[in-house]
């Protein structure tokens, strides 16, 4: 089993820029997306959360680049858990371009987030779910503190 979740991608005409790499925007849009699908397939029911009163505030997002890509090119987003606290959560993003000569890491990134519930004008931090907790327990090398809540 590996240490992270994964998405694969490949890379359209519509994700680059007139120079013809990779425009920088979607590799944020890419986070988001594999964070999207990890809720959906490892943690469903914090999305009807999400549809109630549980927010996921995005406070920080960055990217660092190391190689361009191209259209077509074939990508696997990699997330894993980099920081639990009682209230917020810390991704990291490996981007590796899935070539035939083996994998190349052509950027990384990270995203903390933060649980919320309330109203839009009251919103107060909250306690991550604990199916949260748990589904994110295999992507870290602090599964056990995370599985007892700490």
């Amino acid at each position: 089993m590996t240490d992270y979740y994964e998405i694969r991608h490949t890379v359209g005409f519509e994700e680059t820029n007139l120079v013809g790499n990779v425009y920088y925007v979607n590799y944020l849009r890419w986070q988001g997306r594999c964070r999207e699908m990890f809720l959906k397939e490892k943690a469903p029911t914090v999305l009807a959360e999400v549809r109630d009163d549980l927010k996921l505030f995005t406070l920080k997002v960055e990217c660092e680049f190391f190689a361009e890509i191209t259209a077509f090119h074939e990508l696997s987003i990699r997330m894993r858990l980099e920081e639990l606290t009682q209230t917020q959560i810390q991704f990291s993003f490996d981007y590796v371009h899935l070539h035939e000569d083996g994998e190349i890491l052509v950027a990384r990134g990270r995203q903390r987030i933060a649980c919320m519930r309330g109203p839009n004008t009251n919103t107060v931090p909250a306690r991550v779910p604990e199916e949260l907790r748990a589904a994110l327990a295999p992507y870290s090398a602090n599964a056990a503190m995370l599985t007892a809540g700490g």
